[in-house]
């Protein structure tokens, strides 16, 4: 996947860049002047409040697998003490381009909000594509960044969904940059090439031949099947699962190794579904021991904003960080 852009916000001068840089991707994702128009509404209404709230503001521009422009505006402060009333259409503190985060909200095609008092705020846009709606029984997001300095990501990842079942794959080449991604990718093209049911210990067997001639990668994969309420997981390296609610939160079992250098056999590990259960995978760029104990609520919200949270708070900023966030919502 290509990774999302990442625009600092820190004043009303870099409010021009995030816009325009929003406007090259939809150029490249072939919006019509209709659309690429509200995408320019809805970066600037979200730029100009970092520009003027936020501590520290980022924009994050990235392209889904379905040809829709995804936005997320991450702001490590002050949070909204009421966020209903900061989203409410015409509501504005301070004479924005738009008519306040309710414009935004109104011209998106899903919009998404959390936000804490004294610890930040994620808001969640997407236009185009299909409108956000994924015509099976789960919801899904997953957001890349590459390291400073770098164009490419030397992680990737990847979901396919067959009716009731659901395979994620998450993949951090060695180091950073075109090598890197190079062994993720290979990696990739061995997860598209399998069923979407096959054993993930099998498929990163066969992923491990495949990356012989690269420099290798840490890689895990989880297989859902809806119906029988039941996860199947295999990993090796430092990519990290987590099976979560409101109640419990489950480490996933990985072994030690590389894909493509030198693994132990592969062996499936399998978990139950928990009721209202989110599968969280992310690679070593997010630091491993977050907990959302300061998140009251944060479970419930879309996956997107949940995965741009963890690198809002969690994002060590020295390597590529990639996190998916997995829901089952029937």
């Amino acid at each position: 996947m290509t990774p999302f852009l990442q625009i600092a916000v820190h004043e009303q001068s870099q409010v021009g860049e995030a816009r325009r840089a929003a406007g090259r991707v939809a150029l490249r994702l072939g919006f019509d002047e209709t659309l690429t128009g509200r995408v320019a509404l809805v970066v600037t209404e979200l730029a100009s409040n970092l520009a003027r709230h936020a501590r520290g503001g980022r924009m994050l521009i990235g392209e889904a697998a379905d040809g829709a422009l995804e936005l997320l505006s991450l702001d490590d402060g002050p949070g909204m003490a009421s966020l209903d009333t900061c989203l409410r259409d015409g509501y504005s503190t301070a004479g924005t381009p738009g008519t306040g985060l309710g414009a935004a909200r109104r011209l998106a095609d899903v919009f998404s909000a959390y936000s804490v008092v004294g610890k930040g705020t994620v808001i969640y846009a997407r236009l185009g594509g299909t409108g956000g709606v994924m015509p099976t029984c789960f919801r899904y997001a997953g957001i890349g960044l590459a390291a400073p300095g770098e164009q490419v990501s030397g992680d990737g990842w990847r979901v396919r969904v067959d009716e009731a079942r659901v395979a994620v794959f998450v993949v951090d080449g060695l180091g950073h940059g075109p090598q890197a991604a190079e062994a993720s990718d290979a990696a990739l093209q061995v997860f598209a090439a399998a069923p979407v049911d096959a054993s993930p210990s099998q498929t990163l067997e066969r992923a491990h031949a495949a990356m012989r001639a690269t420099r290798g990668a840490a890689g895990a994969l989880a297989v859902l099947d809806a119906n029988a309420g039941a996860l199947r997981y295999a990993g090796a390296g430092n990519i990290t699962g987590r099976l979560m609610n409101a109640l419990e939160d489950r480490t996933l079992l990985s072994q030690h190794g590389t894909l493509g250098l030198q693994i132990r056999k592969p062996q499936d590990m399998e978990y139950a579904w928990p009721e209202h259960g989110l599968l969280v995978m992310h690679s070593d760029g997010i630091v491993t021991r977050w907990n959302l104990d300061d998140a009251p609520g944060l479970l419930q919200c879309e996956p997107a904003v949940l995965a741009g949270w963890l690198l809002l708070m969690h994002v060590r900023g020295r390597d590529d960080a990639t996190v998916v966030v997995l829901r089952r919502v029937r």
